[in-house]
């Protein structure tokens, strides 16, 4: 009696090694674009208290200090201009270099919406709005912006 192996069998095998494959490498790709959606949210969080931290102090929400709107990394002043107050030099970058933006509107200054990307198209947490915010989140994967925090007063 034979006791080797068939084509057939080998490829059955291989088969199934490669199926498990790009399963296993699909949960990975996954499990790493939701760590980066939760720094995201982090530092927005963090983002957040700040600016109400700076509400308490001024009665009022940064200015958006920058060449375009929404603020894309100019700084956040005092509502008298940034030569009385700066609070935060600039808005930072996401790790894969995505800006936060940031959306304030005067003259008073009383609301904001802040807004990233999100890779993962099947969060949907709060704040996750898959059909996007209508602000560009950047060209590509992240456009337009699927996650918004804002204050109380407003909706992202």
């Amino acid at each position: 009696m034979n006791k080797a192996f068939t084509l057939i069998e080998l490829l059955i095998v291989i088969l199934i090694i490669g199926i498990f494959a790009v399963l296993g490498f699909s949960s990975y790709m996954n499990s790493i674009k939701s760590g980066k959606d939760a720094r995201r949210k982090t530092d927005l969080a963090s983002i957040q208290k700040a600016l109400e931290t700076y509400y308490q102090d001024n009665n009022a929400y940064p200015v958006p200090i920058g060449t375009a709107v929404p603020n894309t990394g100019g700084a956040f002043c005092h509502p008298l201009g940034c030569a009385t107050v700066t609070y935060l030099q600039t808005l930072p970058n996401d790790q894969g270099g995505t800006p936060y933006y940031y959306v304030s509107t005067g003259p008073s200054y009383q609301s904001y919406q802040l807004y990233s990307c999100i890779e993962n198209t099947n969060d949907s947490g709060p704040g996750v709005k898959q059909s996007g915010y209508g602000i560009s989140c950047g060209a590509g994967r992240c456009n337009p912006c699927r996650f918004g925090i804002s204050s109380t007063n407003t909706t992202p």
